[in-house]
C-alpha cells in the first residue's frame, strides 16, 4: 500500500520530499468536505476530547440515538462527531542503506469522523472515515435495522426493545428476510457511501486505483429463541447455563464452531462466564471467532460472531492442469462472501442449541434415568440393563458423546481407540475388542440412545441419547460427586 502511494504521488506530479505536504492538503480536502456536509444539514462537526465508549458509561451509538429522539429525526444525518483515535498510516522514511526518501507505513493516532445518520432502507446506521491517508473507511450496519424496515412495509407486526425483537407475528416471514439481506448485493451500494463521506473517492479511481476493496471485519450472526414471558426463561436459563458451562469440552466447543479436533492443531479454545448488567452471559472462543449466550427479557439469544474467517471454508472454482473444477478453501472476508458468513454462522447456532436442547433441571435427574436401569426385550431379543451412575457405564458414555462425533458419527473402531487406547497384544485380543464394543452398541442400541447411519457402519446419538447420557453424567459429576466419584 506504502507503494501505490508513492505511484499516485509520482502521477499527480508531487515530489516524495513533499509527502507532509501533500497529505496535509488531502486532509484539509476531508475536512472541509466533513464540514460541508454537517452545514448543508444545520449542523456542526462536534469534536470530542475523549473517546465515547460503552465502559465510560455512554457509547458514541447511544449518544447519536439521544440526538436522534430529542430532534425527532426520522431520516438523515444525525450529527458529525470528529475524535483522535489510533490507526494504520504512513510516514516518509530515510533508507541510509539505499540513500534515498520512501514511504513507510506505521502505526499513528490521527483524526476520525463519525457520520450517524438514518438510512431509508438500513436504518440507524453510521460511517467511520479516517481523516489521514489512506482514508480508511468502516461502514456499520445493524441487520435488525434493516429488518424491523422491511418487517414495517409488509405490515408485519411485532414487538422490539434496543436490538432485540421480544414479540413477532410471522417469524417464518422474519427467517426468510435474513437470508434475503444475505444475498444482499452490497458492493454498489458501499461505493456509494464512499463517494458520498470522501472527496478524494472519484479522484484515487481517475488515477487507476480502484476503489476501496470492501471487507467484513465483523460479522455477528444471532439465533434469538422467544419464550411467552420473562419468568418462563429464568425457569430453564440457569440450568441451560450450569449445563454449557460443566458439559460443553473444548472438543465440543470445536465442533459447534465447525472445526475438529486433530493432532496439528494449535488453538486456545476458552469458556467465560459473566455476570452483566441485563444477566447472564457465557462465551466461547477459539482463533478470534466467538459463540456465546445471553438473555434479554424474554429472549435467549444464541450469537456466533465471526473475526477470522479463514477458519471456514467456502466452495471455490479453482484452475487445475484438469480444467476448472470446485475445490473447498479457507473463506476470506470479501463482501462477497456475505452468505456464506450466515449460513456458517446459522449452522454454529444450530448445533450449540441442539446441545442445549438435551440440558435437564437437575431435580429431575433420577426420574429421567430410571428407564435406563431396567432391562427390556426388543424384537424379542434382552437387552441388558444399564448402570448409569457407574465408572463403567460413564466411560462409554462419554466416549460416545465425544465432540468428534457430532457431526459425521462414529464407528465400531472409533470407540475401540478410545476405549482401550493400548495396542493389542495380538490378532485374537483386537477381534475381542471389537466384539466387546459391537455388544455395547447394539446394548445402547437397544435403549434407544444410539441410530444406524443408513447404509452405512456409522453410528449417531440420537436425541433421546443425548439426553439420557449427558444427565447421566452430570448426576454422577454433579449432583452426588462424593458419592459417586468411585463407584465401580
Amino acid at each position: 500500500m506504502a507503494r501505490a502511494l508513492s505511484t499516485c504521488m509520482y502521477k499527480l506530479g508531487v515530489p516524495l520530499l513533499d509527502f507532509h505536504k501533500f497529505v496535509k492538503s488531502q486532509t484539509e480536502k476531508v475536512k472541509s468536505h466533513t464540514e460541508a456536509i454537517a452545514a448543508e444539514a444545520g449542523l456542526e462537526v462536534e469534536y470530542l476530547g475523549h473517546a465515547k465508549t460503552r465502559q465510560t458509561g455512554e457509547s458514541k451509538e447511544a449518544y447519536a440515538k439521544k440526538l436522534a429522539a430529542e430532534n425527532e429525526i426520522t431520516e438523515g444525518l444525525i450529527c458529525v462527531l470528529s475524535t483522535v483515535e489510533p490507526c494504520y498510516s504512513f510516514r516518509l522514511h530515510y533508507d541510509k542503506k539505499n540513500q534515498r526518501h520512501e514511504v513507510r507505513s506505521t502505526r499513528r493516532k490521527c483524526l476520525h469522523y463519525y457520520f450517524y445518520f438514518i438510512d431509508p432502507e438500513f436504518g440507524f446506521m453510521h460511517v467511520r472515515l479516517q481523516s489521514w491517508f489512506p482514508f480508511q473507511m468502516q461502514i456499520y450496519v445493524n441487520g435488525r435495522e434493516w429488518l424491523c424496515r422491511r418487517l414495517d412495509a409488509l405490515g408485519i407486526g411485532y414487538e422490539r426493545y434496543e436490538n432485540k425483537i421480544y414479540q413477532i407475528d410471522d417469524p417464518e416471514q422474519a427467517e426468510k428476510l435474513f437470508w434475503k439481506f444475505a444475498h444482499r448485493r452490497l458492493f454498489g451500494l458501499l461505493n456509494q457511501f464512499a463517494k458520498r463521506f470522501n472527496p478524494m473517492f472519484n479522484e484515487i479511481r481517475e488515477l487507476g486505483f480502484g476503489g476501496y476493496y470492501w471487507v467484513l471485519e465483523q460479522c455477528e450472526i444471532a439465533t434469538d429463541i422467544l419464550f411467552k414471558d420473562r419468568k418462563s426463561l429464568e425457569k430453564v436459563y440457569a440450568d441451560l447455563l450450569s449445563h454449557a458451562i460443566e458439559t460443553f469440552s473444548a472438543e465440543n466447543v470445536l465442533r459447534f464452531l465447525g472445526r475438529k479436533l486433530h493432532g496439528n492443531l494449535k488453538a486456545e479454545v476458552t469458556t467465560d462466564l459473566k455476570k452483566r448488567q441485563e444477566g447472564w452471559r457465557i462465551k466461547h472462543s477459539m482463533r478470534k471467532n466467538s459463540l456465546k449466550m445471553y438473555d434479554t427479557l424474554n429472549v435467549l439469544r444464541i450469537e456466533t460472531t465471526i473475526n477470522n474467517p479463514r477458519e471456514f471454508r467456502i466452495l471455490r472454482v479453482v484452475e487445475t492442469d484438469e480444467g476448472r473444477t470446485r475445490r473447498w478453501k479457507p473463506m476470506g472476508k470479501g463482501i462477497a462472501n456475505l452468505w456464506r458468513y450466515a449460513q456458517v454462522g446459522y449452522k454454529c447456532n444450530q448445533r450449540y442449541m441442539n446441545a442445549l436442547a438435551h440440558a435437564k433441571p437437575k431435580g429431575e435427574a433420577i426420574k429421567t434415568l430410571d428407564d435406563l436401569c431396567r432391562s427390556k426385550i426388543k424384537q424379542g431379543r434382552r437387552v441388558a440393563r444399564l448402570e448409569p451412575l457407574s465408572r463403567k457405564d460413564a466411560e462409554i458414555f462419554t466416549a460416545v458423546l465425544k465432540g468428534d462425533h457430532l457431526v459425521n458419527g462414529f464407528r465400531n473402531r472409533d470407540l475401540v481407540q478410545i476405549l482401550f487406547p493400548a495396542k493389542a497384544r495380538s490378532k485374537k485380543f483386537k477381534k475381542r475388542r471389537s466384539a466387546r464394543v459391537s455388544r455395547l452398541i447394539a446394548k445402547l442400541r437397544g435403549h434407544g440412545l444410539l441410530r444406524k447411519v443408513r447404509n452405512s457402519n456409522s453410528y449417531h446419538v440420537s436425541a433421546k441419547g443425548h439426553q439420557f447420557m449427558t444427565t447421566a453424567l452430570e448426576t454422577r459429576n454433579h449432583v452426588f460427586p462424593e458419592t459417586y466419584a468411585d463407584a465401580s
